[in-house]
């Protein structure tokens, strides 16, 4: 039987204020939003409504890692003194709990965007022109067109995904825990997988062509999560590149460019993410692309009147919540609210791998770059109470600066993308050390570290030397 909660393929009038192409994070929260400043609204969507956030990355990815961490506290639990057993991993369960979630948070998007009054359409989407979408025939026209296809899972040439070369869609999927994994890609994805596996009881291989461990990263969080890795049994190759790869009916091998070759069940390609553009139409309708980006300006106008794009075909962060931001910005600037830009060196980012990496703001080294002079300072957290009784390592690095506000925080630790939301507040408002320093955190927190670590680099360190 047909789902119904979501009006689809209505046969209503075609024309709207709007028309949004792609359902994901950033679509449909530009939908929500411009549905309740009042505006008609036309939501494309060819798979399923929450794009690949909900349905094949950060939530049933965040489930398997929630179950991971369960898995852990079970064989470590002695160190607590509470005994316990880790009998194994009961794929089954662990996939029927990642798939209820996904199916709850589904439910629930399903009723906001059908309670909205937001004419869903559920379908292959075409841009053809600066006003009009194709879908399976029917022409949907709206005064405003917003293109949010979003990305799919790269690989790299002459290795064809299929058999034992699987991307992230695969491995959400898998009903057994494999024996040995070789992640080629050292990024988020590969390194969220990596952990997965290895709190599941696999042996696990990280190549990453770049010098280190989540690249993108300030240097200080990729050190300490390598050495989390190491201490954790997960083994990593940094600088090494796969000049190819095999699979047979029992495993793979995979080639690396110094000689060596790596032998596993599975190969999961993680190397990123691509815009999902190719078969959208929008070069063939003048849309100005590169490299299969959609190129805007700061506000995301396209070159094209009336055009704009959010989310991951637009170049940076292909983070959801970046997204769903953008989302709710263009919303507000189509229906003339004039809202402020977003500021992307303030959106902050979490790899929710064990331990966590968490940041927001520039790296050292983009400080140094951008303002010459900085100060940095690193506080560890064998100095803060909570991470203690938690008995996670790792610590916090601020960039300042000289004489001026905080411009980077940069976090490694258990559960420190919670920390994330006070350290976007101190970049994005610009703060001080001094005016953090000020704050009372409550006690026993890690927030406390946020603190702790704002009184050193104010020059008043309590439980840190300096």
């Amino acid at each position: 039987m047909p789902d119904t909660s979501v009006i689809t393929n209505s046969s209503r009038d075609t024309s709207a204020d709007l028309v949004i192409l792609g359902g994901g994070s950033g679509g449909y929260a530009c939908a929500l939003r411009a549905a309740q400043l009042g505006l008609t609204v036309v939501l494309v969507e060819k798979d399923k409504l929450g794009g690949t956030c909900l349905h094949r990355g950060c939530i049933p990815t965040k489930a398997l890692l929630q179950a991971a961490e369960v898995a852990d506290t079970a064989r470590h639990s002695l160190q607590f003194g509470v005994k316990t057993a880790l009998d194994g991993i009961d794929m089954a369960g662990v996939n029927k709990y990642k798939d209820g979630v996904v199916a709850k948070m589904f439910k629930g998007l399903q009723g906001l965007v059908s309670s909205r009054g937001i004419d869903y359409v559920e379908g292959t989407g075409r841009f053809v022109a600066p006003n009009a979408v194709d879908v399976d025939g029917q022409r949907y026209t709206g005064r405003h067109v917003v293109l949010a296809t979003g990305s799919y899972a790269r690989t790299l040439p002459g290795l064809e995904i299929g058999g034992r070369f699987i991307t992230s869609d695969q491995a959400l999927n898998l009903d057994y825990v494999p024996d040995r994994v070789v992640v080629l890609g050292g990024g988020v994805i590969g390194v969220e997988f990596a952990s997965v596996w290895r709190s599941f009881g696999a042996e696990v291989t990280v190549v990453e062509a770049l010098p280190r461990l989540v690249p993108a990263e300030d240097d200080f969080c990729s050190k300490q999560l390598e050495r989390a890795f190491r201490r954790r049994g997960i083994m990593f190759k940094t600088a090494a590149r796969v000049t190819g790869a095999t699979q047979s009916e029992s495993g793979v091998t995979v080639s690396l460019e110094s000689g060596e070759q790596l032998e596993a069940d599975l190969l999961l390609v993680a190397v990123g993410r691509g815009p999902n553009t190719a078969e959208a139409g929008y070069s063939e309708a003048g849309v100005r692309m590169e490299r299969g980006f959609v190129l805007t300006d700061d506000r995301l106008h396209t070159n094209l009147a009336g055009v704009y794009a959010l989310g991951d075909i637009v170049p940076g962060f292909q983070l959801a919540h970046r997204g769903f931001a953008q989302g709710i910005f263009l919303a507000e600037e189509i229906a003339g609210r004039k809202p402020s830009t977003i500021d992307e060196d303030g959106i902050p980012r979490v790899t929710y791998c064990e331990p966590q990496v968490a940041s927001v703001g520039l790296t050292e080294a983009q400080a140094r770059q951008r303002y010459g002079e900085v100060e940095t300072i690193t506080y560890d957290l064998a100095g803060n109470g909570k991470s203690v009784i938690l008995q996670t390592r790792g610590a916090i690095k601020l960039v300042r600066a000289t004489n001026g506000p905080v411009v980077g925080v940069h976090m490694v630790g258990d559960r420190v993308g919670e920390l994330v939301g006070e350290a976007q507040l101190i970049v994005n408002w610009e703060a001080y050390p001094d005016d953090v320093a000020a704050l009372v955190h409550a006690h026993p927190t890690q927030n406390e570290a946020l603190g702790e670590a704002h009184l050193a680099l104010a020059g008043k360190p309590l439980h840190a030397h300096g």
